[in-house]
């Protein structure tokens, strides 16, 4: 047939990764067409981590994973683990960098760095790259899959794989309209919700603090009842909450938006039982009583002095109440604010602000060993556009490299 026999949709990580795994895996790179409808390609590599790329974990786990089962996951991540991730950068010309916390960087700490490895590596591999092509429809024809352009023209291909990502930060490009083509093509959507994004509230105490960050520990409450919690950084900002532990309790508390009784709560000592706090309150009070409490919590305890002054106005302290002072009502109060501490959260800032979408096509739908649709013939997916989506952390890049490397070599092998 004439025309590409593999033709990706979507030139972001996963789309990157597919057409290149395509290729190294035996198909020719002339025979291969990638399609974006960007005319520059790659946006939210360019800004992802703070524009250094997070390109992936030192620990990487299907239980870093929401959406679809784990095993599912499991499969996908063991045939293109972290490893062997860093030593395919390290091959195209990309050396990574281990941070204490666990996020490899490009030791350039430039997030372009990553993309012109990547195009380099599709332009050596002859892989022909379209750019300002939005794909619209895909229908098949025959043996043949026929995929329309927003300009009306049509390409055929023996394959495709669809990595059009989800609906997060648009102005990258992302509309949806992968997932749109999939349930077109018969697909089940999970429903879709931002994730990774960062949490607001109307409470104006706590946007005196902005600008302060911290280690915290974030719970989820439905109803009352523990459902989820998070640990991790976390930002004051003058909208609400932002930093890892935030973005990544965002997905939990949208996919529980229609429980009126859903509540976020804020540990700020973490690791820190109820009980060492109680003694030391009382040690302080008989020993150092003259104290004022804020100070103490800030010298004793850690806690910035900003955020000290404010947990004891929010128990009802006046702001030099000393230790010897300290009532036992206002001990229990200041306790609970220090340890389970409601912030007021009443949404997020949506898809605009999302580093990605959860929800997505249903993975039951969707074979593990190939990625292949289990509806559709010929039709493979990756990245985003799946029901998979990880915490912040370089999560969701390693899921692209891994499932684009999938569903790349299967269409190789197919097509062999």
């Amino acid at each position: 047939m004439s025309g590409p026999r593999l033709a990706v949709i979507g030139a972001g990580a996963a789309g990157l990764s597919a057409a290149i795994w395509a290729a190294r895996s035996g198909l020719s790179g002339e025979s291969i067409v990638l399609l974006d409808s960007r005319q520059r390609i790659g946006a939210k590599i360019l800004i992802s981590g703070g524009t250094r790329c997070n390109v992936t974990n030192r620990s990487v786990r299907p239980s870093d994973y929401s959406g679809g089962p784990r095993h599912f996951v499991k499969h996908v991540l063991e045939a293109f683990p972290p490893a062997r991730t860093r030593a395919f950068f390290a091959e195209i010309g990309v050396e990574l960098v281990l941070e204490p916390t666990g996020k490899y960087f490009p030791t350039t700490h430039k997030a372009a760095t990553v993309l012109e490895a990547l195009r380099r590596e599709v332009d050596r591999l002859g892989i022909r790259l379209e750019t300002g092509r939005r794909i619209l429809t895909a229908r098949r024809l025959g043996e043949a899959w026929v995929l329309e352009d927003a300009g009306g023209a049509h390409l055929r291909a023996e394959r495709i794989v669809l990595c059009t990502g989800g609906l997060s930060l648009p102005e990258t490009g992302s509309d949806g309209t992968g997932l749109r083509i999939a349930r077109d093509l018969g697909h089940t959507l999970i429903a879709t919700t931002p994730a990774l994004t960062p949490l607001t509230t109307q409470d104006a105490c706590w946007k005196t603090l902005a600008g302060l960050t911290l280690e915290a520990a974030l719970s989820l409450y439905l109803r009352g009842r523990k459902a989820h919690e998070v640990s991790g950084s976390m930002l004051f900002t003058h909208e609400g909450f932002s930093g890892p532990a935030p973005m990544d309790l965002s997905r939990h508390y949208l996919r529980a938006a229609g429980d009126q009784a859903a509540e976020v709560r804020a540990r700020f000592l973490p690791g820190l039982d109820e009980s060492v706090l109680i003694e030391g309150l009382r040690a302080g009070r008989d020993h150092e009583g003259l104290r004022t409490v804020r100070h103490f919590l800030t010298e004793r305890f850690g806690l910035a002095l900003q955020l000290s002054e404010l947990l004891c106005r929010r128990a009802g302290l006046e702001r030099d109440e000393r230790l010897k002072d300290l009532t036992t009502d206002h001990r229990k109060a200041l306790v609970r604010q220090i340890l389970d501490c409601p912030l007021g959260v009443d949404g997020t800032l949506g898809y605009r602000k999302a580093e990605v979408t959860a929800g997505g096509v249903d993975l039951a739908e969707v074979r593990a060993s190939t990625l292949e649709s289990r509806i559709a013939a010929g039709l493979h997916f990756a990245g985003e556009v799946l029901d998979v989506d990880g915490r912040i952390g370089g999560f969701n890049f390693q899921w692209a490299w891994s499932s684009g490397h999938v569903a790349g070599r299967a269409c190789a092998e197919a097509l062999s």
